[in-house]
């Protein structure tokens, strides 16, 4: 299988601390991977990188069939080329609808005449529609997105993010302060986002992790530590010795 997001040799140095050290990672077309470590290990950087948000001091990171570079783009570019990445605190506009905001969100002509003309086509609502669907919100389109609870929230950016078709969706600590219906919805929702693009989820919470079943990257100090199952990795004597201590 050839990789879709292709990181190797990469390293970033801030104010002489190393943040990411050396790390190779690669992702496939349609794969879901979650990413854990303790903090400082590199996770946040490691999506800084891949988003054009930090410049690594020396590496490459290739992306898709033709293995363009991401290094001489900017973070807007990058976007476009389908990397999106959803932050751990919900960003959704709180005075519109769940329809408006994902109609907001959609993939379509961005110029500023295109959006001050835009009308919503039939195709439109009807993948508004279906994304209302896939993030368990169809029956609450017309509800502000103000008063969803703060896992709905989140369901709703990553309806927003999935409305700009990426072809790898990076999301950070989703499963942080939901409920435990919410976490298992979210499960669900990444799951089958996976089936159809890559999706990288960095997580704290090891029992979500299991709950996604899939592979496993740790990072330890800005490089990958062990990579397998949850199952495996648990067993890794390094990765018990970084996390519970030596």
């Amino acid at each position: 299988m050839s990789a879709l997001l292709e990181v190797s040799g990469v390293t970033v140095s801030f104010d002489g601390f190393r943040a990411i050290n050396n790390l190779t990672f690669q992702i496939g077309e349609a794969e879901l991977r979650a990413v854990i470590g303790p903090n400082g290990a590199g996770k946040t950087t490691f999506m800084d990188i891949v988003t054009g948000k930090t410049r690594p001091d020396e590496g490459h990171i290739l992306w898709g069939e033709k293995s363009t570079s991401l290094l001489g783009l900017s973070e807007a570019q990058i976007a476009r080329e389908g990397i999106g990445r959803k932050f751990q605190k919900p960003t959704v506009f709180e005075e519109q609808t769940i329809r408006e905001n994902l109609l907001m969100a959609l993939k379509n002509a961005r110029g500023p005449l295109a959006v001050l003309f835009y009308r919503p086509t039939r195709p439109d609502l009807d993948r508004v529609e279906n994304l209302a669907a896939q993030i368990s919100l169809d029956d609450a389109l017309d509800r502000l997105a103000g008063e969803l609870s703060h896992g709905q929230k989140q369901w709703l950016e990553i309806g927003m993010l999935l409305a700009q078709e990426p072809r790898l969706l990076l999301v950070d600590e989703p499963a942080a302060g939901m409920t435990k219906i919410e976490r298992e919805k979210t499960t669900a929702i990444l799951v089958e986002a996976a089936k159809t693009r890559a999706v990288v989820v960095v997580e704290h919470d090891m029992e979500f992790v299991q709950r996604l079943n899939c592979k496993v990257t740790v990072l330890h100090e800005g490089s990958v530590l062990a990579e397998g199952s949850l199952d495996h990795v648990t067993k890794n004597q390094d990765v018990i010795d970084v996390y519970l201590g030596r």
